[in-house]
């Protein structure tokens, strides 16, 4: 008797065993170092979608997911002091934005993964070696493309159609600074524009090189780069005292006084980013992972800061615009 009741004993837990054992599993916890070239305010829409999305695909901060985050706001002579930090972390995978965030993070490790939710071509600045095949421990979302600058001047020269010279605001500080200063002035010369560069270092250049612009310019392009984003505000009061058009890449200048963005909806950048994050831990190396591009972009105009400008917006514009600002 005593032998029949272990023997059935035994056979209930063989039976049990594998329906237990799953639910006995959990996903290993894993670490992000979050490389952040701005401010954490200036990043937070960016930051939400990347985490909402790393959630949707079942890593939960709190739960099976650590992120450290790390802010440079705005100065990039910090980024790679960060990074190194985030290396000594020993972190699982660094994520960043921006081309100078990413080249940092590449600097400090060639072992830990990195993706990046935005940067300026990669191939060109050495960060991957091709958008199909990164190589290295690098990959992730590009925003650049030769197409975009052409493309904003002829959204600016819709709102102002009498445009005829344009002054082109960038930080020649870092190299994308320069790349996109040069296809701007490109793109402009092929529409006939006659074209003035305002080039800056750091912050304290902003104000000199608008009181050196007397040549009457009927707009400004500005190139976005940390130091331009953590000075937005005072780029764009510096225009609407010249009585200058402003154009930009993101919402958040449009936000602080500019007159239009066009470019990528870098929201939906991040949450690309997240899954590029999500094939890492399941195992796929960065090198394997295609450099992806934009596939969103956004156009948005501020009727306010037109009609302090007294600039006219013609109605089929603001009729395509994703958003507008009254």
């Amino acid at each position: 008797m005593r032998r029949r009741q272990f023997l059935a004993l035994i056979g209930t837990a063989v039976t049990a065993w594998p329906l237990a054992a799953p639910a006995q599993t959990t996903r290993k916890t894993r670490t992000i170092g979050f490389l952040g070239p701005l401010t954490q305010s200036a990043m937070s829409l960016w930051t939400a979608a990347f985490v909402r999305r790393l959630s949707e695909l079942g890593w939960t901060e709190g739960g099976n997911l650590t992120i450290n985050y790390r802010w440079a706001n705005g100065r990039s002579e910090q980024l790679g002091e960060i990074a190194s930090e985030l290396v000594r972390l020993k972190v699982d995978v660094i994520v960043t934005g921006g081309t100078a965030a990413v080249a940092a993070a590449r600097q400090a490790t060639s072992d830990i993964p990195i993706v990046f939710g935005v940067a300026g071509d990669p191939v060109r600045l050495g960060l991957v070696s091709s958008l199909a095949r990164p190589g290295g421990n690098v990959t992730g979302l590009s925003n650049q493309s030769a197409e975009l600058p052409g493309k904003r001047l002829a959204l600016l020269r819709e709102a102002i159609p009498g445009l005829q010279r344009l002054a082109i605001l960038a930080n020649v500080g870092g190299l994308i600074g320069i790349l996109e200063m040069r296809e701007v002035e490109t793109a402009a010369r092929s529409l006939g524009l006659e074209v003035f560069t305002l080039e800056i270092q750091k912050a304290e250049d902003i104000e000199p090189v608008f009181g050196s612009l007397k040549t009457g310019a009927d707009a400004l392009y500005v190139v976005t780069d940390p130091v331009v984003n953590s000075n937005r505000i005072r780029i764009n009061t510096l225009a609407l005292a010249a009585q200058l058009p402003t154009l930009h890449a993101e919402k958040a200048y449009v936000e602080a006084g500019g007159l239009i963005s066009y470019g990528p909806n870098f929201p939906d950048l991040f949450r690309r980013a997240a899954e590029m994050v999500d094939k890492v831990f399941r195992g796929t190396k960065p090198a394997e992972i295609p450099v992806e591009q934009p596939t969103r972009f956004d156009l948005v105009i501020s009727v306010k800061t037109a009609k302090a400008l007294g600039v006219t917006i013609p109605a089929q514009l603001l009729a395509r615009a994703d958003e507008v600002i009254e």
